[in-house]
């Protein structure tokens, strides 16, 4: 019997790539989902792809606590605990420093780092009472290394790290568990978030050629995995990148 049955997970930023594939993964191992995205058609159209998963959805923007906290509670309405909260969401807007994208930097730390802290803010209380829970964040290799129009979204995912490496030393003795995801390059929508129509393409078609990119399932595969493992386990983080990625 798969140690995901049963479980109730919620996935942040599941409209699409990455978040969809999770989702359905997790629903072919039984799992009870709450999924939450920006794009509400999206989301209504995944939940009906899977008729025979025990699903919900409700539109929320990870920049809105309030938002963020009514699918936590949408999850404890439905199913009375919270075991996964899986943080997805993300932006990727690169430029070099010196074009001073200032609403673009401001909207990389809304999402990728105060999308992750309005997350934990809302399932952390819960997971202590629990004594048990495990927090899943999309975090990237970019995390680990910086390149020339990569600082900003770089420092958004090293802080991240950071954030997640806190988490499990200060919840250790409470049994929550804390995973960082970090991708190469995936082939998704993420590089819509470009908005340099030169650099968006050159990065889209490197991910879209074999061997320099990975496909969304292969990265849900790993939060499948990581989510699977026992209780007394803790992966505390999955590097996965394509085979012939430099960085």
């Amino acid at each position: 019997m798969s140690n995901i049955r049963g479980k109730v997970v919620i996935i942040m930023g599941a409209s699409s790539g990455i978040g969809e594939a999770t989702t359905k993964k997790l629903a072919q191992e039984e799992a009870k989902l709450v999924i939450a995205a920006r794009r509400e058609d999206r989301l209504k159209a995944l939940v009906e792809s899977l008729p025979n998963a025990n699903i919900s959805y409700l539109k929320s923007d990870v920049t809105n606590k309030e938002e963020v906290k009514a699918v936590v509670d949408l999850a404890i309405e439905k199913y009375g605990r919270v075991d996964v909260l899986y943080n997805n969401a993300g932006v990727m807007p690169l430029a070099p420093l010196s074009e001073t994208r200032f609403d673009e930097w401001r909207q990389m730390l809304d999402i990728n780092i105060m999308g992750v802290l309005n997350g934990l803010a809302a399932v952390l209380p819960i997971m202590k009472k629990q004594q048990s829970g495990h927090v899943v964040a999309t975090d990237s290799v970019a995390g680990h290394a910086v390149w020339p129009g990569s600082a900003v979204y770089s420092g958004t995912k090293f802080a991240v790290r950071a954030i997640m490496e806190g988490l499990r030393q200060e919840e250790r003795e409470t049994s929550i568990r804390s995973t960082m995801i970090s991708p190469g390059a995936v082939d998704t929508e993420l590089y819509d978030t470009i908005n340099d129509p030169e650099v968006q393409e050159s990065a889209r078609n490197s991910a879209r050629t074999e061997g320099y990119g990975i496909k969304s399932e292969d990265v849900a595969d790993a939060v499948v995995y990581a989510i699977g493992t026992p209780e007394t386990v803790s992966i505390s983080e999955i590097l996965i990148r394509p085979t012939k990625q430099a960085l």
